[in-house]
């Protein structure tokens, strides 16, 4: 009776089972899938008939490639042996140039049932995986793009490769991300790459300073010859249209010339002593209708005296 009492308990006790809320349970009997159950207490067939593999769906998990994050509790997050994880970082670009590459491959369970079923160690193949299209990518590339501006086309390339993959062999999981960390030289070349790139950084800013002097000295001389070209183009239309005011002006005299001789002659006449006479020194105005005798030395004073002799009207 005891012994049967203490079967009936270990049967009752093994029936149920609790699954956590960020997992499912995949249930197999006698080894063949039979169901998922979600997460609570769960009734199951005892004395190891059925059992229960609890699958972590709603947790994100992710691989470390290069480096270790201390306090991880998946055993798969990263390569514990410290000789493999030095060489998993180390590759060869497509130039044959070493880099060493860290990057982090970011995933979920999508499919409990082909997670379990499918693959002995799903996370350890996953590995596997990522370190052979992470060099399958690097190795399509130069170092200079591997190190500076290749970084993110990387990224989505070994994304795109390793999410064909697992889709195609159903592993059950769904790559979210894969992320780059530290791309640098080797330890024995670094010095000499840092050398490089100082270097270009040195060239793209003497690029950099001769870009924006042309930027400014080219917009200041066009301003000029523009300046030039207007002040010429102002001038001759100046030119033209003094031009254009003296003829008309010529022909309004002669206008008037031809219809009375005599005034538009004696006008002009007026007119041009009127201009020149206020610029010469010294005038003496002599009308001939009036005999006048003026001693040489009394005129030579005259022409010698700063003052202006009054004129006299011709009569």
């Amino acid at each position: 009776m005891a012994v049967l009492a203490l079967l009936v308990v270990i049967g009752v006790l093994s029936s149920f089972y609790q699954v956590p809320a960020n997992s499912v349970g995949v249930v197999q009997r006698f080894g063949k899938y039979l169901d998922t159950t979600q997460p609570g207490l769960n009734f199951k067939l005892p004395f190891g008939l059925d059992k229960v593999t609890q699958v972590e769906v709603r947790r994100q998990l992710k691989l470390e490639f290069g480096y270790g994050t201390a306090g991880a509790t998946n055993e798969y997050q990263y390569n514990e042996d410290y000789s493999e994880m030095e060489k998993e970082k180390n590759m060869v670009t497509g130039d044959l140039n070493a880099a060493v590459v860290e990057w982090v491959v970011q995933f979920h369970i999508e499919e409990a049932r082909d997670y379990v079923f499918n693959f002995l160690e799903p996370q350890d193949t996953m590995r596997d995986m990522s370190e052979a299209v992470m060099r399958e990518v690097i190795g399509d590339r130069s170092i200079d793009e591997v190190l500076t501006v290749g970084r993110q086309e990387i990224e989505v390339k070994a994304l795109e490769r390793m999410q064909l993959i697992v889709h195609a062999l159903k592993m059950g999981v769904r790559i979210d991300q894969i992320q780059l960390g530290n791309v640098n030289p080797p330890a024995e070349v670094k010095d000499s790459f840092d050398e490089v790139n100082r270097a270009q950084q040195q060239k793209e800013s003497s690029i950099n300073q001769a870009n924006g002097e042309y930027n400014r000295v080219i917009p200041e001389a066009r301003g000029k010859a523009e300046q030039s070209i207007s002040q010429a183009e102002g001038y001759a239309t100046q030119r033209v249209n003094q031009a254009q005011g003296d003829a008309s002006r010529f022909t309004a005299l002669l206008t008037e010339y031809q219809k009375a001789p005599e005034v538009t002659k004696k006008r002009i006449y007026l007119e041009t002593l009127t201009e020149v006479l206020p610029s010469i020194p010294g005038k003496i105005i002599v009308d001939d209708r009036v005999p006048q005798f003026l001693p040489m030395m009394h005129l030579q004073q005259k022409a010698t005296t700063p003052a202006t002799t009054p004129l006299r009207p011709a009569r």
